[in-house]
């Protein structure tokens, strides 16, 4: 495999990897030059984490670059996907943010482009020749951290059919819903509700695909701690944690993560590194 790794701390795969030095000019134009020495007829993937709207022009004139040199195929490895959270028009004068990155990918013309467990099935339906990697792997290996029983907590509706999914794949782990509401202008979110008379103590994990600033599972933190759960865990296969780890207080005793977005270090944190 041939790669081109366009975060040095992000590097999921194994391989040949390709050198390449890049810059982004006064005016703010990402640039690269990649170092020729590689046989062109064969694929290249490309990894990146576009957390940044200059990752996503730095992916666009790289890949235009490694076509201009002659290569045919290039794979995509970009595990978070951005603007996946709004795949919806929620009031007037609001874009459709996940169509407009995915319109910008697939006019690369890509062999292929994979990505983890995106927020809903919008982006890979708007993505062409999307491969989707799930979270079962990664929670699996959760559980497996956390060790004994342990009760999956869907945070939203909108995570029911991931989350029955996951329990499937752990041989019937029990889940127990909630649900939340959110103000579409404002974005403040009330009314969190779990589905559970009395939890007994049971250590709990929240499961979800992103952590902004986190008020949504702090919300449930305390929703669940009135419905008498034990310990609580939370899992989120991309950790932005905008607001930082202390908005969490001492609700957690681990949060998990992955390293599809950024690096992490906290000693409340666990990273688990993705790959293909």
């Amino acid at each position: 495999m041939i790669l081109l790794n366009l975060d040095p701390q992000f590097t999921p795969l194994q391989g040949t990897v390709i050198t390449y030095k890049s810059m982004v000019f006064y005016g703010g134009e990402p640039h690269i030059k990649i170092e020729p020495g590689f046989d062109v007829r064969q694929t290249v993937t490309i990894t990146c984490r576009l957390n940044s709207f200059n990752s996503l022009g730095l992916l666009c004139v790289a890949t235009d670059a490694l076509k201009r040199m002659g290569v045919k195929t290039i794979d995509l490895f970009i595990p978070y996907f951005p603007g996946a959270r709004q795949d919806r028009v929620m009031v007037p004068g609001e874009p459709l943010t996940v169509k407009v990155y995915a319109d910008i990918i697939n006019a690369l013309h890509l062999n292929k482009v994979t990505v983890f467990d995106p927020h809903s099935e919008v982006t890979p339906a708007l993505l062409i020749n999307c491969e989707v990697i799930s979270n079962h792997n990664f929670i699996a290996e959760v559980v497996s951290r956390i060790g004994g029983d342990v009760m999956l907590i869907s945070p939203d509706g909108g995570a029911l059919k991931k989350i029955y999914k996951v329990s499937e794949f752990l041989n019937g782990m029990p889940v127990t819903e909630c649900s939340k509401s959110r103000d579409v202008k404002t974005g403040r979110l009330s009314g969190f509700k779990v589905y559970a008379d009395d939890l007994e103590g049971m250590s709990c994990l929240i499961v979800d695909d992103i952590c902004d600033g986190g008020g949504t599972f702090i919300g449930l933190a305390e929703a669940l701690k009135a419905k008498n759960a034990g310990s609580l865990y939370l899992a989120v296969s991309h950790g932005i944690f905008s607001k930082g780890f202390d908005v969490f207080g001492d609700y957690f005793t681990t949060i998990f993560t992955t390293n599809s977005f950024s690096n992490v270090s906290h000693k409340n944190v666990q990273q688990i590194a993705i790959a293909l």
